[in-house]
């Protein structure tokens, strides 16, 4: 892989074209770069930006041959095809790598790292097959049965406090593969977006406090409201996990905080631009997003001071009204410290995420009160 660096106005491609690649596509343009998406929605909200729009399953061979042409490739998700990734990577620029994505993909995969990294997670037993539920499994009760693969936004979770309440969550899983994961005192959550060329050159934002309600983010407040040096642990401790995977690009690290002491441990992993990182768009001085674009055309990544304290609120479909008529944006429109951004998405459901605002305020306490009251009147 070459690591001349990439210019305005090479063509970038993106797998997946939902919100994130909607906002790397605005940011890429903004920077002088075209855009090629390659997302089978006809309607991806990233297509009304991009230059070009392969409208084709994320493993069509000949879709990701045209992608292949662009200068250099990302992605929105961590679910898309870790072995189409690898397919590109022989023909061109490719972050992060095929098998960073593949470890996120898999919890157990993604804990098991996180531990050679150093960092502790939860306790937690992998169960693969209902034999691997044994009486040494109750040492993880009560806990989280979580399937292995494709769960996000609280999906694939089941809480469990006996043995007999595991055997059917596993059964209602399908027999799939399971992480068990022990509760532990959470006392908040929090996440660090992490910014890595290579080990020379890596920066970290600010870590976001994270609210969530029905296992979906609500809120991320910043600064978290945590003392100075366990912001800094977890800074530390995210860069740290970026250094043991080699990683290269944008990458999300959520920990729980734990107990009275503050204890961090390490949740999971996102490998791209975090829902968490969307107030670096108007709070920061560079975007998660510029920050991807940045790094996949091999440039340092940008400086990442935190210029205003902030609340990102996500806006969910359940907002929309029964007949899809849009909600009274007057209130948060007319407030001059708040900033709107919609996806573009054609139809509201209960759950869904179609934008989020970000409310600016003299401190983190105030910018939620703030974001809280504009967001109920929604």
């Amino acid at each position: 892989m070459q690591n001349t660096p990439i210019l305005p106005p090479s063509m970038l491609g993106i797998l997946g074209g939902g919100q994130l690649g909607r906002m790397f596509t605005v940011a890429a343009k903004n920077m002088g770069y075209k855009v090629t998406v390659l997302d089978p929605d006809p309607n991806a909200p990233a297509a009304e930006f991009a230059d070009r729009h392969l409208c084709a399953a994320f493993d069509d061979e000949a879709a990701l041959n045209e992608l292949a042409q662009c200068a250099a490739v990302t992605t929105e998700f961590e679910n898309v095809n870790a072995d189409a990734m690898r397919f590109l990577a022989r023909r061109t620029t490719v972050s992060p790598s095929g098998d960073c994505v593949a470890i996120a993909q898999n919890r157990i995969q993604e804990k098991a790292w996180i531990r050679k990294a150093g960092l502790q997670t939860a306790p937690y037993q992998a169960v693969c097959k209902a034999e691997d539920i044994t009486e040494a499994s109750a040492e993880f009760l009560p806990g989280i049965l979580k399937t292995a693969t494709l769960g996000y936004d609280g999906k694939g979770q089941i809480r469990v406090k006996t043995l007999e309440e595991l055997q059917t969550a596993f059964a209602a899983h399908g027999g799939v593969d399971c992480v068990l994961e022990k509760m532990v005192d959470l006392r908040g959550e929090i996440s660090v977006i992490v910014c890595r060329l290579n080990s020379d050159n890596v920066q970290t934002f600010d870590p976001a406090e994270n609210i969530h309600e029905n296992g979906i983010l609500a809120y991320s407040i910043v600064p978290a409201r945590l003392p100075q040096d366990i912001q800094q642990q977890a800074r530390q401790m995210a860069r740290r996990l970026a250094d043991e995977l080699d990683y290269v690009g944008v990458l999300a690290v959520e920990m729980f905080v734990v107990g009275d002491t503050h204890e961090l441990v390490v949740n999971e992993i996102a490998p791209r631009p975090h829902n968490s990182g969307h107030h670096t768009i108007d709070a920061c001085a560079a975007s998660q997003f510029q920050q991807q674009v940045r790094i996949m055309c091999h440039l340092p990544p940008a400086d990442t001071r935190l210029l205003s304290a902030c609340c990102m609120a996500n806006i969910l479909g359940d907002v929309w009204q029964e007949d899809g008529g849009e909600p009274d944006w007057l209130p948060l429109q007319s407030d001059t410290a708040s900033f709107l951004h919609l996806y573009g998405k054609k139809a509201a459901r209960k759950g869904r995420k179609m934008g989020h605002f970000v409310t600016l305020a003299h401190d983190a306490d105030a910018a939620f009160a703030k974001a809280a009251d504009l967001h109920g009147k929604l």
